[in-house]
Order: structure tokens, then C-alpha cells, then sequence
């Protein structure tokens, strides 16, 4: 019996709803245009990322015991008011709280996401349909992202308070589709039923649950392995997608020119990631493992180097489909269900810990010198990166 199986195509909906946010392209753009220099750009993403390191693996510990249900419903309310205040707000501090609030609203997200869908596959024996649902799902997002930058680009040359608005709108749309979710029943360590307060007891099994995810990669090391590569990559990838922004819109493009190569890097993305499971059969994991980031370099620096940068950052999209699907469910067959939410904000966590000392030092060095020089400097970055990694790869290509 299937008694999960309406939660992945209820997913799909909630996945499409939750990413329709029309600022996803601009805010960088809206928040300049209020007087924000590059510098408190970068350390308002800093802020995003300290927050985001920080609170990860208490709201994945919070979705593993409490539940993964509870805890998208609550990262989509926490995401309509981060973004009200975003827009309203016209001081640092005040913009410093919204960027506080978008983190905490996408840290209850990161891990119980793949979390409920991942297990509610596995509650119905269809774990080995992961990929697929994955890139399903991925093509779903990315399909969102197209629609999100055409229409953020085109309502913004009228009205950024359409552009919030609607988004807005879209994450309650989301919150409201999440009390449809059928909670995966997963057995758990409980402290609920010892001695002492209830914030004692809370605080046991919270401790309890991290001692646990963190046993458990140590003891497989391949998780951390794939986390800290794929979470170091994609970081480089994000920061580049942000200053694309400023880069393009400093060479004279508009806010809807831009939106539509960002649309086009969705496109491809998705296309590429609904097609991951195929693309691992014909050319096999080890392929996958190590030709994708090989790909991904060659773009970074097409992006860097060359008059095409478009050209080479939709191409990015391609690679990067592949790579968040096929990471995505290497690491998952390796957690078991009880910690899965909580290692995969290790995960997420990573990726905040690369942020907070990347993106404001590619700001600096885009004020100090330029955005071009910034791009290159990544490109050596991510050169240095997969040295070590192509040489380290052979022994955990085999899962």
C-alpha cells in the first residue's frame, strides 16, 4: 500500500509555489538602487549565511523530531515577513533583521524538504525512484525560477512593490499547501517521557539527535566528503549568479534582459536535472562524479574570461542540474530516516560557512578592483578546488 504517495505529487505544487519569488534575481539590484554599497550587500549576505550556519542544524533537529510538516510550514511564514520587512525597511539594521528572518525561513526548509519526500518514498519501498522524484522535482523548481525572473524582471521596471507582493503571496499559497503533507512516520530516540522541565527534556533530545547525525559521518565518511565538494561548488556558483547582477545591469542591461538569461539558465537546468537518472545510466556514476565538475569549471571560466558570459552561464545551468540531483541522492542513500533531516542541514550549514567568507570577499575584491577580476578569481578558486577532489573521487565512486 502507497500511503505516502500523494506527498510527492502535493510536493511538486508546494516546490512550484514556495519558489515563485519574483525577487530572487533583483533584490541585490532593489536593495543598490536604495543606496546599499556592494560592502553591506556582501555583509548582508553575510548576515544571511552567519544566520543560516548557525540555525541549521537546530531546525534540521527540529524537523527530525518534531516533524518535517510543522517545519515547512513555519519556514514559509517566517519568509513572508522577511520579505515585508525587506521591502519596507530603509535601514542596515533593519534590512539586517530581514536577511535574518530569510535565513531562518529557508533553514526549516533545506533539510525537511528532501526529509519528506526521500522517506515517504522509502515508508512505500520506492526509495530507488529518488533520482527520478528528484529530478522531477528540480525540473519543477527550475521551471518556477523561469517564470519568477521573466515576470520579476518585467514587473520591476513598473513596481517592486508588485514584485514583493506577489511573492509574498506565493509563500502563503505555499504554507497553506504544506497542512496537506501526510507526515512520514519515523521511529525516534524519545526523551520526552524522563524525569525534569520541558525545556530539559527538549534540550536531551535535541543533544541526542545531533550526538547521533554526527556518529554517523564519522562513521561514513563519504557524506561529509560529497557535502563539503558539492557545497563548496555551488557556492562559488551562487556568488557568481548574484554578481552577474550587478556586473550586467553596470554594461547597460535592464532588469528584464537579465531576467531572461537567468530564465534560460532554469531552462537547461531543469531540463538536464529530469534527465539526471538516465544520464547516470549511460554514462555511470563514476562518470557523473567526476566529467560534471569538470564541466562546471570549464563554464566558470568561459563566465570569467570570455565576451560570452551569458553564453557559458546558461551552459552553467546544465551541469549544475545534474550535480543537485545525483549529489542529492548519493548522499540521502547513506543517512538513515531518523537523522536524515539533520544531516542533510549539515549540509545546508556547509554551504552558509563557504558564504559567509566568500561572498563578501568577492564584494571586496569587486570594489577594490572589479567584478570581472572577481569572476577570475573564482574561476582559480574552483580550479584549486578540483585538484584535490579529482585525486581524492576513485575510492567513493562506488556507493
Amino acid at each position: 500500500m502507497k500511503r505516502y504517495s500523494r506527498n510527492i505529487g502535493l510536493n511538486y505544487l508546494y516546490v512550484s509555489l514556495g519558489s515563485m519569488n519574483l525577487t530572487h534575481g533583483l533584490w541585490m539590484i532593489y536593495l543598490a538602487s536604495r543606496g546599499f554599497s556592494l560592502v553591506q550587500l556582501g555583509i548582508l549576505e553575510g548576515i544571511y549565511h552567519i544566520t543560516s550556519f548557525l540555525m541549521e542544524v537546530p531546525t534540521g533537529v527540529v524537523a527530525d523530531l518534531w516533524g518535517r510538516k510543522v517545519s515547512r510550514i513555519a519556514g514559509r511564514v517566517i519568509s513572508v515577513a522577511s520579505l515585508a520587512i525587506m521591502f519596507y525597511a530603509r535601514s542596515f539594521p533593519f534590512q539586517a533583521i530581514a536577511f535574518v528572518a530569510t535565513a531562518l525561513g529557508n533553514n526549516l526548509e533545506s533539510g525537511a524538504g528532501d526529509a519528506l519526500v526521500y522517506d515517504s518514498l522509502l515508508l512505500d519501498g520506492r526509495e530507488h525512484k529518488y533520482m527520478k522524484v528528484a529530478g522531477k522535482q528540480e525540473l519543477v523548481y527550475q521551471a518556477t525560477l523561469i517564470v519568477a525572473f521573466a515576470v520579476g524582471g518585467y514587473l520591476a521596471l513598473r513596481s517592486y512593490a508588485a514584485v514583493f507582493g506577489l511573492s509574498m503571496g506565493f509563500f502563503t499559497a505555499a504554507a497553506v499547501c504544506a497542512f496537506l503533507f501526510r507526515e512520514p512516520h519515523i521511529e525516534r530516540h524519545e526523551a520526552f517521557g524522563e524525569h525534569g522541565g520541558l525545556l530539559g527534556k527538549i534540550g536531551k533530545s535535541m543533544r541526542l539527535q545531533l550526538v547521533e547525525s554526527l556518529a554517523i559521518m564519522r562513521k561514513r565518511g563519504r557524506i561529509a566528503f560529497f557535502i563539503v565538494f558539492s557545497e563548496l561548488l555551488f557556492c562559488l556558483i551562487t556568488v557568481q549568479f548574484f554578481y552577474l547582477q550587478n556586473h550586467w545591469i553596470a554594461l547597460g542591461w535592464t532588469e528584464f534582459d537579465i531576467g531572461l538569461v537567468f530564465a534560460a539558465n532554469a531552462v537547461v537546468a531543469g531540463i538536464t536535472a529530469v534527465k539526471a537518472a538516465k544520464i547516470e545510466q549511460r554514462i555511470g556514476e563514476r562518470g557523473v562524479l567526476t566529467l560534471m565538475p569538470l564541466l562546471m569549471l570549464f563554464c566558470l571560466w568561459g563566465v570569467a574570461t570570455t565576451p560570452f558570459g551569458q553564453v557559458f552561464f546558461i551552459l552553467v545551468g546544465c551541469v549544475e542540474g545534474i550535480l543537485i540531483t545525483a549529489v542529492g541522492t548519493y548522499i540521502n542513500r547513506l543517512i538513515p530516516s531518523a537523522q536524515r533531516a539533520t544531516i542533510l542541514s549539515f549540509q545546508s550549514m556547509a554551504f552558509s560557512l563557504f558564504m559567509i567568507v566568500v561572498f563578501p570577499a568577492v564584494g571586496a575584491i569587486g570594489d577594490t578592483w572589479s567584478i570581472p577580476t572577481a569572476f577570475v578569481a573564482m574561476a582559480v578558486a574552483a580550479s584549486l578546488l578540483c585538484i584535490p577532489y579529482l585525486l581524492v573521487v576513485k575510492p567513493y565512486s562506488r556507493m
